[in-house]
């Protein structure tokens, strides 16, 4: 039997990799997988029906300054989002979308509440 040091040791000389090389190398994810949120703001009508909808208040609709004057636009917090994909059925004009990005490295969690310019 091979002794807990022994076979660690074993591994970390072993030519096989583990890990993949982030982010040079992404992961693979299946077509139903659920990540950050994008957002058109050109085909946003201010409904709001995305944050009504937010089970986890995740959503909260801020002012913006657009080239058509102020709109109130969806703010979200992707430290509480729990990628349910209500917002996305429920959006009429469908201009919010879940994508495939997963890149959600931060030093604070503040820095994960993304503007509605920093969505699209």
């Amino acid at each position: 039997m091979i002794g807990p040091l022994a076979k660690t040791t074993k591994v970390m000389v072993s030519e096989k990799s583990y890990t993949t090389e982030f982010p040079e190398h992404r992961e693979s994810l299946p077509d139903n997988y659920r990540g950050k949120l994008r957002l058109d703001m050109d085909t946003c009508i201010s409904c709001s029906a995305c944050a009504i909808i937010c089970p986890n208040k995740t959503i909260t609709m801020v002012n913006v300054m657009t080239e058509k004057g102020d709109k109130i636009m969806p703010q979200v917090g992707h430290e509480r989002c729990l990628f349910c994909a209500l917002c996305e059925e429920v959006c009429p004009p469908k201009c919010l979308v879940l994508t495939k990005n997963y890149d959600y490295e931060a030093y604070d969690k503040r820095e994960l509440v993304t503007r509605p310019e920093e969505l699209e």
